[in-house]
């Protein structure tokens, strides 16, 4: 996951710097994607049942879908995916609805992702930020709530998601 042409994971610059998902994939014969060394779904993706910055609800779902349709599907539909959380925070956001969107867009099939925004664009007749905002935000959680995702940050018990 890059944004802005940096990966917000290990807080590092251009390349992966001291990254420890990059390290590992050297370690175990330099294999580009986890789902090809042989040692998959390993340690590192057990006891995740909180998130941190982004979700881990697909964490083990998104490299199975990356083996079954191929890399470069995948990584187009990432790309799609990268430019609609563009579309709903530049157009869309009022300040408060960046983290809602972000799951959003992870979470929600693309095709749902692309039904939202058709009608947010047939809605969208002039209105204000915050009408669209609050439009965007309820399409996003109804579609959510139909297909049994959570839109919410998972926090470990004491610890509030802002």
């Amino acid at each position: 996951m890059h944004l802005g042409g940096h990966c917000p994971g290990c807080g590092g610059g251009e390349g992966n710097q001291s990254c420890a998902t990059a390290r590992c994939g050297l370690d175990h014969g330099g294999v580009e994607y986890c789902w090809q060394c042989g040692e998959f779904p390993c340690a590192r993706y057990e006891g995740e049942e909180y998130d941190s910055f982004i979700t881990r609800q697909n964490r083990l779902a998104d490299p199975e879908k990356a083996r079954r349709v191929g890399v470069e599907a995948y990584q187009r539909e990432q790309r799609e995916k990268s430019e609609i959380l563009r579309l709903l925070l530049d157009h869309y956001n009022d300040g408060r609805r960046k983290r809602l969107f972000a799951l959003a867009v992870n979470l929600l099939e693309l095709e749902v992702l692309h039904q939202i925004l058709e009608r947010l664009s047939a809605e969208d007749s002039g209105q204000p930020l915050q009408r669209r905002a609050a439009a965007a935000a309820a399409l996003c959680k109804e579609a959510a709530k139909r297909r049994g995702a959570d839109l919410r940050l998972r926090k470990p018990p004491g610890k509030s998601a802002k």
